[in-house]
């Protein structure tokens, strides 16, 4: 599980639906990349980063993808 990306989405006061929504993107993929199942597009990266307010490159730092 992406720990930091579950307390961001916290942080925000958002749901799953919320942050998937704003981001243009679905529910299941959301919650996939949250739980460490999927790793998320570029594209993707930028639009769930620009709903939480980080930088969309954490997803691709070692410490943070878990990968």
């Amino acid at each position: 599980m992406r720990e930091w990306l579950k307390q961001s989405r916290e942080t925000a006061s958002k749901t799953h639906d919320s942050v998937a929504n704003e981001a243009g993107i679905s529910r299941s993929y959301y919650t996939n990349i949250e739980n460490g199942i999927k790793t998320p597009s570029v594209k993707a990266a930028k639009s769930i980063a620009r709903v939480l307010s980080f930088p969309w490159e954490y997803f691709f730092e070692e410490k943070c993808s878990l990968k």
